[in-house]
């Protein structure tokens, strides 16, 4: 199952490394394969929660159900279709797939267009998106007539319909994990999990306490390519997180780095020296499009931005060979008073 040729560019959850006094016999665990990387759920046994094998085959009809709506590389599922028609067109779309867009509408507002789930053609151009032929930076004609193609004003959500008036086509991946997340973790409850750390493609959400009474904790990467090292420990309660950062999907041409996440007022990869951008919101799915937001915005812009709206925000930013970090009050006020180091 794959949504999205973008791996996670920080492996946020540490959890297994980082659990402490895990007293197994009451903590359970599955995972798999999903949106090209993996999933995984950590979980607390207790009275009244349904057996093992629910709890996974539930997660699991609920990916394939992400997969089949909003998957950019499957050419049956809802999306695609949609990307597919002509302008003008407008077609009956899942809940989900409505939900996802109504979401991101709301980001590209607050952010004046920072946001945009039009961008696949751009990523297509640049070689990172599904139907992307290889890395490479592309002419000035070739970006000027990719970018007409591009826009997220050009969609409209009509009752059930998703309607567009130019030829523009949706990527869900800067938002679909978090939601997926969000979406498995309220089945979950129905099933009746109260503590748990819930993690797809990097996006994870955790809350209640582990048997021994800790609380879950997980660990945020430094931006390093050549091997991974917990920059912060934190402990989670109800908090969904998502990191995006630009060290590892990226290519060079001509010594110069080009970053898979693109401006989309240029049309071109950030040129910044924020490095990552890692956010904490009650819902995973606006966390995982606040820190694409954010990482487009780049270090000044993205700290005003979430200052103005009070985001819980942890910003890693180049300086010289090494790195500087900030993070904002709300972020601070949620972690600092228990984090380990």
């Amino acid at each position: 199952m794959r949504l999205a040729v973008l791996q996670p560019v920080i492996a946020v959850a540490l959890a297994a490394a980082l659990t402490g006094c895990l007293h197994s016999d009451k903590i359970e665990s599955f995972g798999g394969p999903t949106m090209g990387s993996t999933y995984s759920v950590k979980y607390v046994r207790a009275e009244g929660v349904a057996p093992k094998a629910e709890l996974q085959a539930a997660t699991e009809a609920i990916l394939a159900e992400v997969d089949e709506q909003m998957s950019t590389y499957r050419a049956d599922s809802a999306i695609e279709i949609f990307n597919r028609a002509p302008a003008g067109n407008c077609q009956d779309m899942p809940n989900g797939v409505l939900e996802l867009v109504a979401a991101g509408n709301r980001l590209h507002e607050d952010s004046g267009g920072a946001f945009d789930l039009t961008l696949e053609p751009l990523l297509d151009l640049w070689g990172f998106g599904p139907k992307g032929k290889g890395e490479a930076v592309p002419s000035d004609e070739q970006l000027a007539q990719v970018r007409q193609r591009v826009g997220q004003g050009h969609l409209r959500i009509d009752g059930q319909r998703l309607c567009k008036d130019a030829d523009v086509q949706v990527d869900f991946n800067s938002i679909a994990a978090g939601y997926a997340v969000d979406r498995i973790i309220a089945r979950l409850g129905e099933l009746g999990v109260r503590s748990y750390l819930v993690e797809a493609t990097g996006e994870l959400k955790a809350a209640g306490r582990k048997p021994d009474g800790s609380h879950w904790r997980i660990g945020l990467e430094a931006p390093r390519d050549d091997e991974r090292v917990a920059q912060r420990i934190l402990q989670l309660d109800g908090y969904g997180i998502s990191t995006s950062g630009d060290y590892r999907n990226y290519f060079e041409e001509n010594g110069q780095r080009y970053s898979h996440t693109l401006d989309p007022g240029s049309g071109r990869p950030v040129n910044h020296k924020l490095a990552a951008v890692t956010v904490a919101d009650p819902s995973t799915l606006r966390a995982d499009g606040l820190s694409t937001l954010l990482m487009v915005l780049g270090p000044e812009a993205g700290k005003l931005f979430a200052e103005r709206h009070q985001i819980a925000a942890f910003f890693v930013t180049r300086e010289g060979e090494g790195f500087v970090t900030e993070s904002t009050p709300q972020f601070e006020q949620l972690f600092a008073a228990g984090e380990e180091q």
